[in-house]
């Protein structure tokens, strides 16, 4: 190979590699909306709103929105869990945490598995 195609050949490379470790961050997780399966230690919520109600399960590291419904009910599973709620208040639930919310649920805009 000729030594000025080898170079160039290696400064692309080097430069897509590069990029990549500059565009794709170091801790990326993903949470995941999954079914619900009896015998799984998922995220599990059962939910309310506009006078649907819900039942929910999550995997993984990660936040997402979950659309101010009204939370009744969480099983962690083996997860921690924050919930951030529409009053701006974070809460910490840990593992292994089965909790219920029959005379005020809270009004929940997003979770989090730590």
């Amino acid at each position: 190979m000729n030594p000025k195609k080898f170079l160039r050949s290696a400064a692309v490379v080097f430069a897509a590699a590069a990029s990549l470790t500059m565009t794709i961050p170091g801790n990326a997780y993903a949470i995941d909306h999954v079914e619900c399966r009896g015998g799984e230690n998922y995220l599990k919520i059962w939910s309310h709103s506009g006078g649907r109600e819900s039942v929910d399960c999550y995997a993984n590291r990660g936040r997402t929105g979950f659309g101010g419904w009204w939370v009744d009910k969480i099983s962690t599973g083996n997860n921690d869990l924050i919930y951030y709620d529409a009053n701006g208040d974070s809460v910490r639930i840990n593992r292994w945490t089965e909790i219920s919310f029959p005379n005020r649920p809270p009004k929940v805009d997003s979770i989090e598995i730590l």
